[in-house]
């Protein structure tokens, strides 16, 4: 999903590189009829972004799941969450 958004913010002209987009990414295990099985993603982005680019950046952000295939891929047995934070720098 990372590189996914990565990719909608440079096509809004927003750097990602060097060390300006960072993910940290949980991973939630639950016993399912008595089997552990993964349930649930969650991912935190942070975002370092010129001034002005603020809502462009959360934009991005608030799409790009519908545009990633590995989420689009198990999304239909694990549910996915995400957010982020933006600054400007």
């Amino acid at each position: 999903m990372t590189g996914t958004l990565a990719g909608a913010l440079a096509a809004r002209k927003i750097p990602t590189q060097p060390d300006r987009l960072s993910s940290e990414v949980e991973g939630f295990i639950e016993n399912v009829d008595g089997k552990p099985l993964i349930t649930r993603i969650k991912v935190h982005y942070s975002v370092k972004v010129p001034p002005g680019k603020r809502d462009e950046a959360l934009r991005a952000i608030q799409i790009h799941e519908q545009g990633c295939p590995a989420s689009q891929s198990v999304r239909r047995g694990i549910a996915i969450e995400w957010d982020g934070e933006v600054v400007e720098e």
